[in-house]
């Protein structure tokens, strides 16, 4: 039994923090997991500029009501729950996802959750488990499936690698050339031929 594993943001949705940054007008928040491998050090980064810019969790949320799904990825997703399982497992937070989840039909998401104090401040962060991404492939391999990934960013590597299939989609110039093993694509038909591929 088949279970296709994909990343959030960079692949079914625009990538959040990107679309913050240019809202705020703070640059700095552009950077995401395509440019640091380490989530727990780009996240307590991350909060630090929201607390020296007094920004909390309400601004972002603002943000996030006017993005949209990636174009074709809703159509993508409704094609590839029709002949496999899917879970979509991402480094976000559900104060984040839940809003773009919705517009994308409400597939199953794996992901984390924001400490958030009752003014908005977010204090702190709590991560479902250790290498969220990878650690669950390994899970649902232990109860018998078979795992598909694809992903964006380093922190995708992990599930990518442990899959029998896995694919780097939409990824960075970087990330492709250090990892010239796993075949990359750049649109949703590509990457529909790699997973049914993978099926057959």
């Amino acid at each position: 039994m088949y279970i296709t594993c994909l990343d959030m943001e960079g692949v079914v949705v625009p990538e959040i923090w990107i679309a913050f940054a240019e809202a705020s007008g703070i640059p700095e928040l552009r950077r995401t997991t395509r440019d640091e491998p380490d989530y727990n050090k780009l996240m307590n980064w991350r909060l630090g500029i929201l607390k020296e810019h007094g920004l909390g969790l309400r601004e972002i949320q603002d943000v996030i009501a006017t993005i949209d799904p990636l174009p074709g990825a809703k159509d993508f997703l409704d094609e590839l729950r029709s002949f496999s399982q899917l879970i979509i497992i991402s480094d976000t937070f559900t104060q984040f996802a839940s809003p773009l989840i919705r517009k994308l039909g409400m597939p199953t998401l794996f992901c984390n959750e924001l400490e958030v104090a009752p003014g908005g401040e977010i204090t702190g962060f709590r991560m479902r488990i250790r290498d969220s991404k990878l650690n669950t492939v390994r899970a649902l391999q232990s109860i018998g499936f078979d795992t598909i990934a694809s992903g964006d960013s380093y922190n995708d590597l992990g599930m990518i690698r442990a899959s029998k299939a896995g694919f780097l989609f939409r990824s960075t110039e970087q990330i492709r050339k250090d990892n010239p093993d796993i075949p990359s694509c750049e649109t949703y038909d590509e990457l529909m031929k790699l997973i049914r591929g993978a099926m057959d």
